[in-house]
This record gives C-alpha cells, structure tokens and sequence, in this order.
C-alpha cells in the first residue's frame, strides 16, 4: 500500500516487515541504461558483455530498490516499525543497504549488494552506531513450555470407511458414453478430448457406387488432429468474405499454430472451397454453406445440463441408455435410415450405462434456415472421416447415401444427432418466441467433407454426396428431452 498504491499518502504508523530482504534473480533479458536510453539486453549469458551489463543492470535495479525504501520509511507520520534478519537474501535489500551498507555521517547509500551476510551480533553493533536514529529491539526466540502430561485416551480406534462410492454419477460426453470398453466411475471433471470419433478409415462394407466426382481433399492427412484444424477453420471463417479462399487461408495459418498437420496452408484453403459450394440437402433448401452467413450460424455451442436431476443423489430416477433406445424404437417408423440403432441402444454393450449426473458437449453449429412460416434450426456436425477403400482415390461415391448411413450407425452418430436435438429444443423452448417443436426443429446435417465436391457434386433422390440429413420427429426430441431431465414415470 505504501510503496505501489498511495504515492504521497501518509500513515500515523507504517510496518515494514520485509525491506531487509530482496530476492536477485539471473535473467537472460536485462532491463538497463545506456544514458538517457533505457534498453533491452537480449545477448545472453554466453554474450562477452553480458557480465558487465548484469553489474550494471543489478546496479540499477538496486538504486530503484533504495528509492522504494525511502518511499515506504517516508509515509509515517509518527512511527516506521521494520523488520531485520540475516536471511540468505539480506545482503540485497534495501533496509540492510542503508542501514548497515554505510556508516553514520555518509550520504551515499550503495547501489550494489553488500559483500556478505554478517552475525546477529555484527548487525546489532552496527545498527547501534546509528545514535538518535532506530530504537532497537531484540526479539529472542524461546522455546514453548511443555504442555502439562495427560493420560492418553482409551478406546482409540482407526475409522472404518463403510459407505460405498456411488460411481454411476459422473460428468461425461458423447464420447464419453461410447467408450464403453474404458473403466467408468465417479468424476468431478468432463472427459474432454479430441474429436477421437473422426478416425482416419472406417471399414464399410456398402460399395461405392453412383458418379465418382474426385474429391477436392482426396490427398490431404487423416486423423483427429486435421479433423480439429478444419473445425477450427469452419467456426472462425467468414463465408461471405469477398475473397473466400484467402478468408480460409490466413483462418488456416492462425489455427495451424494450435493444430500443425503437415499440410500447406493454401492446399487446405483451396480443398475447404468447394464444401461451401455443395448443395445442403432439402432440411437447408439446397442452400450451400457460402450463403449462410455468420449471423445465421450459432457457432460452438457449448452446453452442459444434468441428467436425471444432477445431483439428487439417491432420488434421483433410474435411467439407462437402453430407456433411450426404447424411446428410437418407439418414434422411429421402420423405414428411417437409422431406426436399427434402437436395438444398438438396447443392447448389452451400451445399453446398460446408467445416465446420472452432467452431460456436456459443444455442437459445431446451428444453422438458421429461412422458410415460408418463418426460421427453422438445423444443427450441423462437421466429419473428417476417410470413407474410400484403402487408400485409392478418393471420390464423391465413397459417400453417397447408403455409406454415410453405415459410417452414422459404424461410429454410433444417431445418439450424438439425438443428444444435439435435445440441447437444440431446451435452448429454443428458452429464446425463440411461440416455439413449435415442429415448426422450428429443423432436423441434423452430417457434413462429410472430404466428399463435398461444389457445385458438381452428384445428387441422388435429393440427397448430396458428402451430406448425411436426418430429421428425427419433433415427439422423439421432446420424450428424449423428458427422459434425461425426470426419468419416466413408471419407472
């Protein structure tokens, strides 16, 4: 407060318990004077005037030390109370400097650290020498009377931990409820990691078939961290920039510092064009991503909500994943792309997880569709993954419809669609005025790069290559929403 804070201020008393000691440090960069400039040594130690101006910049920063001590002993109006040791920093501080660094009767006060620590006994005398000046007082330190002797308690005995660890509640994610084969248990803290569901090759067994339109990302790496690159890409960049390729280039550069992958930034940037190109299917109108701007694109988000009450302990409902399976067998007509997964929901493997505590997640975006009736809201996840056979070439055939609904079902996509739809509806039931389910639900877009190739890209019963759209009904999302929030009432 005296030194930093209240220049000019004054106290009745003022304490200084520390301005006998300052702690030297040995940087590389060296703060010093070259007359009136003030500079920046950035040589190093291994600079043949390094030394000389460490002497100087230790000098410096010395002198500013004094100053700061006459600020600081200056404030009182009736008393200054300061500490003295012989710690191992004490030759350096200001305190010692002035008091013990020159005799009564000198004015100069030295800019340098004093050559040695000296004995209580040496410092007291020397203090000493200063008559009229400091009241001394000598603290002595004695050892604490020992306490009285008491019998020692009987019947001690080591506490027993007999509750058993609830590990059904915990904070998780998607990824988190499909990495069944980990050990789970209890945990304050998300599973965060990276997009480890865009692996570099799915095994498909639906041939390719349709035109083969190459894809404009046939040659580039594979794996989570160029899938992550690309999110990156897609959140930041502006699609309405004039000079689109160049608004994705330095977008690459930026995120690339984070994200390097062994890529060229102009190859990427070119590759990224042609997704924004590629008609988005009936649920977005045939829009493409270039005429979607930012202000209709809700980007990353990110949201967390409790699963069967969050924290109700031992109230709180029984929900397993197997409940929202039922759910999908329930809503889902038997023709729907993904209607087999209720059984995956069911099963064994992942049917059993119990759904207590948080989910969190982020989706990849939420895009605002315009319509005869007003908006609609489609919620969009970007995929990196290699669809082609081995590593041929790659082409708009590795992800026509039939291979996508595999890859969805392979890499179990329908519980993050459904999961995304839940947040999608609790978050406009929040902001969006005379919400209707059906009206504003927009369904989900899967959108597979790598097989986005422009305006050429093949189109078979009105469905894109590269695009995966799904719209679960309206009545599911709602239930599911229910579901996690209270459980069902039967159960």
């Amino acid at each position: 407060m005296t030194v930093w804070v209240s220049k000019g201020l004054q106290y009745p008393i003022v304490y200084l318990p520390f301005a006998f000691n300052r702690w030297v440090p040995e940087p590389d960069l060296i703060l010093f004077h070259d007359g009136p400039t003030r500079c920046l040594f950035i040589g190093g130690k291994d600079s043949p005037d390094y030394h000389a101006v460490e002497k100087q910049g230790r000098a410096e920063a010395a002198g500013d030390d004094s100053r700061l001590t006459y600020v600081a002993m200056t404030r009182a109006q009736a008393q200054v109370v300061a500490w003295w040791s012989s710690a191992r920093d004490e030759p350096n501080g200001g305190l010692s400097r002035l008091l013990r660094g020159r005799r009564p009767g000198e004015s100069a006060v030295p800019n340098r650290c004093l050559p040695s620590k000296i004995s209580d006994d040496d410092a007291l005398a020397r203090l000493r020498e200063w008559a009229g000046g400091p009241v001394l007082e000598e603290s002595v330190l004695t050892p604490a009377p020992a306490p009285p002797a008491k019998p020692a308690p009987k019947g001690l005995d080591a506490r027993h931990f007999h509750r058993s660890i609830d590990t059904t509640w915990r904070r998780t994610s998607y990824s988190g409820l499909i990495r069944v084969a980990e050990t789970t248990g209890v945990s304050s803290e998300p599973e965060v990691v990276a997009l480890d569901d865009e692996v570099g090759d799915l095994p498909l067994l639906e041939p390719s078939t349709g035109p083969h339109v190459p894809s404009p990302m046939a040659d580039l790496p594979k794996g989570a961290k160029f899938g992550t690159l690309v999110h990156a890409v897609l959140e930041t960049a502006d699609p309405f920039a004039a000079d689109l390729t160049a608004e994705l280039e330095a977008h690459v550069r930026e995120h690339s510092v984070w994200w390097p992958v062994d890529v060229p930034a102009p190859d990427l940037a070119t590759a990224l064009v042609p997704m924004h190109d590629t008609p988005l299917g009936p649920l977005a109108d045939d829009l493409t991503l270039r005429q979607i701007g930012l202000r209709d694109r809700l980007r990353e988000l990110d949201f967390e909500f409790p699963l069967a009450g969050g924290d109700l302990g031992a109230a709180a409902p029984r929900i397993r994943l197997a409940d929202v399976g039922q759910l999908v067998a329930e809503h889902l007509p038997a023709d729907d792309p993904l209607a087999s997964y209720a059984e995956r929901l069911m099963g064994d493997a992942l049917g059993n997880q119990p759904l207590r505590g948080y989910l969190n997640g982020s989706i990849d975006a939420v895009l605002r569709i315009p319509g005869p009736d007003g908006h609609r809201y489609v919620v969009v996840d970007y995929k990196s993954n290699w669809l082609g056979d081995g590593d041929g070439s790659l082409t708009s055939a590795d992800y026509q419809r039939a291979r996508l609904v595999e890859a969805m079902l392979h890499s179990d996509y329908p519980l993050q669609a459904l999961l995304y739809s839940v947040v999608l509806h609790r978050f406009l039931r929040w902001r969006q005025p005379g919400y209707d389910p059906d009206r504003h639900l927009g369904g989900v877009l899967y959108l597979f790069v790598r097989g986005m190739c422009g305006p050429d890209t093949p189109v078979v019963d009105g469905h894109p290559a590269g695009v995966f759209d799904w719209q679960p009904p309206a009545s599911l999302i709602i239930a599911m929403s229910d579901l996690l929030d209270a459980g069902r009432a039967a159960a």
